[in-house]
């Protein structure tokens, strides 16, 4: 599993659907399903969500069980993912991505690392 976090302007911020998948939102971002379905690939399952960051916002380190697929819509963000260089995702304002995750049907789109 590939852990990541993603900054918001000068901090960190992280994705994750709006359905419980993360236990608890941190301040700072919000997110909205947008999309919630099984897949015809037998036991997956997709979630679309749009996710909005504010400068500061943070919700801390986090892995994910299948595949994330993610535009950044405005803003600015950096990726961070364990064992690669930063990249940063460039735009202007809050930050605005809309991500796709595949994952397993059952399993949590995203899960916090404590």
């Amino acid at each position: 599993m590939r852990k990541l976090t993603i900054a918001a302007a000068l901090a960190s911020a992280a994705l994750g659907t709006g359905i419980g998948l993360l236990n608890a939102q941190q301040p700072g971002f919000t997110r909205t399903v947008l999309q919630d379905q099984d897949l015809s690939a037998q036991g997956r399952h997709a979630v679309v969500a749009r996710a909005e960051f504010v400068p500061g916002g943070q919700a801390g380190r986090h892995t994910h069980p299948g595949e994330e697929l993610g535009y950044v819509v405005e803003g600015t963000l950096q990726l961070l993912v364990d064992g690669q260089p930063p990249k940063t995702l460039n735009g202007k304002g809050k930050a605005v991505v809309l991500a796709t995750y595949v994952v397993e049907k059952g399993k949590p789109v995203a899960t916090a690392i404590k």
